[in-house]
């Protein structure tokens, strides 16, 4: 059989939000036949009209095919979509922004139904969702049989990256990431807040706040080797005393500029704890043991 008319696996998909009209549209540009539910219909009109085939129900949608994906508000909507739908011998994806617990639960939810289970974590906005060169992937845990089995369908929307049997860990590298680009974002809005009373031009401020960003982001592989051996001196260019040390001079200088110090102080306040179990010497990689409760 000719390359161009190998048949593409098809694929039910369950919501239609900004994400999932996403996904939908890069199935169907890639030739997989596609039925659709959502809970609002003019949703799935939309799609329908790009070449979807618009189920009237959930249940209806979940009976066309074998692979089942959704893509809905949250872990609830997921339970009370599928109420009534028959899992039975269905591969079912779920690409619900969740948390850890969720995804366990919700495989256990799933095999007691009779389904095989694969969740997943988006790292991705819509525009990325079909763009091979955006950079957007999707973090895959759960069934490893089923993830290989459909891999080549699950990559047309994004990348894939499976990391686990454990069906929790795609939504705890989601949180993991998302989680420290709130981190960044945090210290990034510390950093406008400072010059905005300045005749400093933000524009001006962005590419150095870029550069720095970018340049400091490799310490992360530092700490997991330090985490990694026990060894919290190990490869230490600037050590915990030296760095609390200088906190004052960073509170100093929000309050002459008059900015709350809110976004720095936690982790300044856990710096000093730190500092205070004598382990000067360290890196700040002992922070981290301070946050696991």
């Amino acid at each position: 059989m000719a390359p161009d008319t190998v048949e593409k696996t098809p694929v039910t998909l369950l919501g239609l939000g900004a994400m999932g009209a996403a996904l939908a549209r890069a199935w169907l540009a890639a030739g997989h036949p596609l039925t659709v539910w959502n809970r609002t219909p003019a949703r799935a009109a939309v799609i329908s009209a790009e070449g979807a085939t618009v189920a009237d129900s959930a249940a209806e949608a979940v009976a066309a095919n074998t692979l089942v994906v959704v893509c809905l508000l949250d872990d609830a909507s997921v339970e009370e979509v599928l109420a009534d739908a028959d899992l039975a011998g269905r591969d079912l994806v779920n690409l619900t922004t969740g948390t850890p617990a969720q995804a366990r639960a919700r495989a256990d939810w799933a095999r007691e139904r009779g389904a095989r289970y694969l969740d997943g974590g988006i790292m991705a906005v819509p525009p990325m969702i079909g763009v091979p060169d955006a950079g957007g992937y999707v973090f895959y845990s759960g069934s490893r049989e089923l993830f290989e089995r459909h891999r080549e369908t699950l990559a047309v929307s994004a990348g894939t990256t499976y990391v686990g049997r454990d069906a929790g860990f795609a939504a705890l590298h989601d949180i993991a990431l998302l989680s420290a680009m709130y981190g960044m974002f945090a210290g990034a809005a510390h950093a406008f807040a400072l010059i905005r009373r300045e005749d400093i031009d933000p524009a001006s401020l962005a590419p150095l706040l870029a550069d720095w960003l970018v340049a400091m982001a490799p310490t992360v592989h530092q700490t997991a080797d330090q985490l990694r051996s026990g060894d919290y001196t190990k490869g230490v260019v600037s050590n915990l005393a030296m760095q609390v040390a200088g906190t004052p001079t960073f509170l100093r200088t929000a309050a002459e500029q008059g900015v709350s110090p809110e976004l720095l102080s936690p982790y300044f306040e856990l710096m000093r704890r730190r500092l205070a179990e004598g382990s000067g010497e360290e890196d700040l990689t002992g922070v981290i043991d301070l946050l696991v409760r």
